[in-house]
């Protein structure tokens, strides 16, 4: 089934297929680190139960996102992201195994996961079909190592298939009308032929001066844009990764395994001038002493890392450190002293440490009541915070950002007049259609008479399940309202203001006669049955966080 959808959809139904790929699962990338906010103190207070993992615990968080991730990896073949959005998959998945045991749903078998296997997106080749020689490179890259084993890997694909088993069971056969199956089918099999007309924003420069009372007003209406956040007051225990180097010995068998992984990952001198490209296997030679360089630096920081983190356990441990004069005091007995750094928003981390956002969200975290982070990675090595003061947010005066807001006003009325520019154009274009002037002409003619630069173009006949080449996405958004012979409002991107003219617009058959009625159908009974099985599935989420909330003192 997942096989199928994978292939028609993608290929046939685009849209559809990236509505029911976002409803399905969305993947996100969770890095577990003593930056979490649940550390050593932490650890003694925080308990709350959800379908029998501890939220409170870092061993258990550490199985629920790794599970959550591997899991998405391997069905969208591809991570690097993270958030929010890994969380609630994480709930979903364990809320959904939980309702699978107390439905009784049976263990997957062997030959499930076998068949599973082949419609994982992490092993499909070009042409999205299964790839054994993906499939057996992933199986060797676990050998190397890393923390995820076969067994994880086996598990998570069982439990992914009891997912899907009992989302097929919760959320039904998906019912749907026959007026959406005709909806989706004129949606995505229209034929267009399209005019296009490009205004070009960045050349556009009317001539904007504004007066000290429009500023004020602007400033006035738009004050949350330029509110100062808090910021944080915080000095370091800096373990730098550098100190660490001399210690560090490498093999050329542990270079060469390095380089081996991940060969992209290094840059290769380009041609000439060229910019740097990414290396391929052959090219070990020419990035060898780079790879060198960076296993040594990755070995000094965990390292650094460790001696961060002994000395944050020391620290906690020694009940004189309670206190800032304590704190201070331990310190100078241990003759450290503490770097001071730049006031700096969690926005952005402070400047002398590359604004790292680990080290700015472990800042954040600390105050009276906890004055000491935990070791925070970062790359150069790891730090230690120490809580000084929070500065709270405030409105700045006009004066203080001043030129911000000038620049913003003139901005926001520049859009604002080419939006009415496009406005007249489209009256302009229109008058001109219907006195028989061709669409590239009558654009032409009434930019140039506006003062702004135009390029026309033609699309050839395209449908959205096939669409033209190089066709700009937000000309797409267009199409809903508009009728052959009609000229779309504007449609502004970041550079240009697109003016779309429907030349022809030739309907599907909405029959049930039509060969892709019956598969239109079928993904959107597909659709409306993941959405009801995830209503069920978030529910039950909200019911379990809400039934362990922890009791306000």
């Amino acid at each position: 089934m997942i096989s199928w959808i994978q292939r028609n959809m993608q290929r046939h139904h685009k849209i559809l297929f990236g509505s029911l790929l976002f409803v399905v699962i969305v993947a996100f990338v969770f890095v577990t680190n003593a930056s979490s906010g649940l550390g050593w103190k932490d650890r003694e207070v925080l308990k709350r139960e959800f379908f029998g993992y501890n939220l409170g615990s870092d061993e258990d968080q550490a199985r629920l996102y790794g599970d959550a991730n591997l899991s998405a990896t391997l069905q969208l073949g591809y991570s690097g992201f993270g958030g929010e959005q890994l969380q609630s998959y994480a709930f979903q998945r364990v809320a959904s195994l939980h309702l699978a045991d107390r439905l009784g749903l049976p263990t997957t078998s062997k030959e499930e996961i076998a068949d599973h296997i082949r419609t994982l997106r992490a092993f499909a080749g070009e042409d999205g079909a299964f790839d054994a020689a993906s499939y057996a490179a992933f199986r060797d890259s676990l050998k190397t190592g890393g923390g995820v084993t076969e067994a994880d890997v086996a598990r998570v694909m069982g439990d992914d298939v009891r997912i899907n088993k009992l989302q097929k069971l919760v959320g039904g056969p998906g019912y749907v009308l026959d007026e959406d199956v005709r909806t989706a089918l004129a949606r995505s099999d229209t034929r267009w032929t399209l005019g296009i007309a490009a205004l070009d924003y960045t050349a556009y420069a009317p001539a904007v001066t504004p007066a000290p009372a429009d500023l004020a007003k602007f400033f006035g209406d738009n004050t949350f844009r330029y509110e100062i956040g808090p910021r944080i007051v915080v000095g370091a225990l800096n373990f730098p990764a550098a100190d660490h180097l001399a210690a560090v010995q490498v093999t050329e068998e542990e270079v060469r395994g390095a380089f081996d992984r991940f060969p992209g990952a290094f840059a290769k001198p380009g041609p000439d001038d060229a910019a740097p490209q990414p290396a391929t296997a052959a090219d070990y030679p020419l990035v060898r002493d780079q790879v060198e360089a960076e296993l040594k630096l990755a070995r000094a920081r965990n390292l650094a890392s460790k001696a961060a983190a002994d000395l944050a356990l020391a620290i906690f441990e020694n009940p004189n450190t309670k206190t800032a004069d304590g704190l201070l005091a331990y310190l100078g007995s241990r003759q450290l002293t503490l770097q001071p750094l730049a006031p700096f928003t969690r926005e952005a981390g402070p400047a002398e440490f590359g604004q790292s956002p680990e080290i700015a969200a472990a800042a954040f975290r600390l105050g009276e009541s906890r004055l000491v982070s935990d070791a925070v990675t970062h790359r150069q090595g790891a730090v230690i915070l120490v809580w000084q003061e929070t500065q709270p947010a405030r409105t700045p005066l006009l004066t203080e950002v001043l030129d911000r807001v000038t620049a913003d006003y003139i901005e926001s009325e520049k859009r604002r007049r080419f939006v009415e520019l496009g406005r007249t154009l489209k009256t302009d274009v229109t008058q001109r259609l219907a006195a028989g002037t061709a669409f590239a002409e009558a654009a032409t003619a009434a930019a140039r008479g506006a003062g702004v630069s135009v390029t026309t173009s033609q699309t050839a006949a395209f449908t959205r399940r096939e669409p033209a080449a190089d066709l700009n996405p937000a000309v797409l958004s267009t199409l809903e309202r508009l009728e052959k012979g009609q000229v779309s409002d504007m449609v502004l991107t970041a550079d240009q203001g697109l003016l779309v003219f429907a030349a022809e617009k030739q309907l599907p058959d909405l029959s049930e006669a039509n060969p892709t009625y019956a598969a239109a159908r079928a993904q959107l009974a597909l659709l409306t049955s993941r959405l009801a099985a995830n209503s069920v599935i978030n529910d039950l989420v909200a019911a379990e966080l809400k039934r362990t909330e922890p009791a306000l003192n």
